[in-house]
């Protein structure tokens, strides 16, 4: 589906070191937590299992519990010192477990999850064919997904000046709500609503935002950017064509943000198979029939 892959073990290693900077950086983070959370709206039932994918510090984990005080709410992160960081947002009287887990291999029982919760996770995942598999999975019938993810312009400031000073992909790239929305009614998942909100923050220059990535762990993790040192000179020429987009004295960086949820499927619901072709499925226990 894409031409370009993460490093999953640098995003991890990202991730980790910026456990202890994330809450000094993450103000559209939690601004696009808050936009997600009404999705939530749409599930009227009491769910008994809530799990937050990506959870990273635990702010999100945090409202969840307090939204769903009843509930089971389990934080899962690819990083270590990320879950580490995040009981400092849970107590005793709104817990929620830490589990270390990859997006795609969730340690959770089939059809177990009544809300599968993820915010700002899904564009570190460049295989959408096995995620979305693993929300179907996971997911109870007519339970709830809701999550938000980067699209292709986030960062195109910075991928544009990166461009004028040499060819090496320095910017993480990120799949557009199209093909977000084509894995999702593949893997079968109900009724998917996609939106796009495009965020403008501004900075006093460049390298204000450069540290603000590496405090996220937000920085390259494409698998063939270059190993090396950047060099001077081409560092330079990048911030030079990033001053020439400055405008009433702040330079600009846009990050789009889709947004979407959908429902787990019935069981027996078919999905789309790898040659185009409808594939349903159906526990041994469903089907009913003699021998002679």
């Amino acid at each position: 589906m894409s031409d370009f892959h993460f490093d999953k073990q640098r995003v991890r290693l990202n991730f980790g070191r910026a456990a202890t900077s994330y809450e000094k950086h993450d103000v559209l983070q939690q601004e696009v937590q808050s936009a997600l959370l009404e999705r939530l709206d749409f599930y009227t039932a009491d769910p008994g299992r809530i799990v937050d994918v990506g959870a990273g510090t635990g702010r999100g984990t945090a409202l969840l519990k307090k939204r769903y005080a009843k509930a089971e709410v389990i934080a899962v992160d690819l990083a270590l010192p990320m879950l580490r960081a995040a009981k400092q947002h849970a107590s005793w009287l709104k817990p929620f477990q830490r589990v270390c887990a990859e997006a795609t291999a969730l340690p959770l029982a089939d059809h177990s999850v009544d809300v599968l919760h993820s915010n700002l996770c899904f564009q570190w995942i460049d295989d959408l064919k096995a995620l979305f598999g693993e929300c179907v999975r996971v997911l109870k019938p007519g339970g709830l997904l809701a999550f938000s993810t980067f699209g292709p312009d986030t960062l195109k400031e910075l991928r544009a000046s990166w461009a004028e000073a040499d060819q090496q992909p320095h910017v993480s790239r990120f799949l557009d709500m199209h093909d977000v929305g084509d894995a999702m009614l593949a893997a079968g998942l109900r009724d998917p609503v996609l939106d796009v909100h495009r965020y403008t923050l501004t900075y006093s220059e460049p390298r204000k935002l450069l540290e603000e990535l590496q405090g996220l762990g937000a920085t390259n993790a494409d698998q063939t950017r270059e190993r090396g040192l950047t060099g001077k000179t081409r560092y330079k020429r990048m911030l030079a064509a990033y001053e020439t987009l400055r405008a009433d004295g702040r330079i600009p960086a846009t990050w789009e943000v889709v947004t979407a949820h959908a429902w787990g499927p019935p069981p027996g619901q078919g999905r789309r198979g790898a040659d185009g072709g409808e594939i349903a499925s159906f526990s041994i226990d469903s089907l009913r029939g003699s021998r002679r």
